[in-house]
């Protein structure tokens, strides 16, 4: 993957690994990226004293057309939603003008002891805000 100066941006050529016997990318090959992204996006948030741990409570993919192999994409993490103990993020996938793709992904804060849900830490909820479309 090729980054960007921007957190939470990459853009790829899909490799011959990610498509199926028709050249098409694997479903699932959208959320590996859409992951990244969004894990590259996250390491620019401010240290947080007990910082919870986050777990994926909610994927969705939805495919507006296929991306074929060797086709360039370009992967951009948004912040979608800020709720009190959880996050949700929207990862839009575009070629060229069109967008092919969007996967959200729902984080929720857990707490790190007893993995019980908690609430997003004040600096972690004022840095997303920059980010919120």
């Amino acid at each position: 993957m090729s980054h960007s100066k921007r957190p939470g941006v990459t853009e790829i050529h899909v490799p011959f690994r990610d498509v199926d016997m028709n050249g098409r990318m694997f479903l699932a090959s959208y959320i590996s990226y859409a992951e990244s992204v969004i894990a590259s996006f996250w390491l620019a948030r401010p240290e947080v004293d007990d910082e919870p741990v986050y777990s994926a409570s909610k994927i969705t993919c939805v495919l507006h057309r296929p991306l074929h192999y060797d086709e360039p994409a370009l992967f951009t993490a948004a912040v979608d939603k800020i709720g009190v103990r959880s996050i949700g993020f929207l990862v839009s996938i575009d070629t060229g003008e069109e967008r092919a793709a969007e996967v959200e992904i729902i984080w929720q804060a857990r707490s790190v002891e007893d993995q019980q849900p908690v609430s997003l830490p004040e600096e972690t909820r004022d840095w997303l805000y920059r980010f919120l479309d």
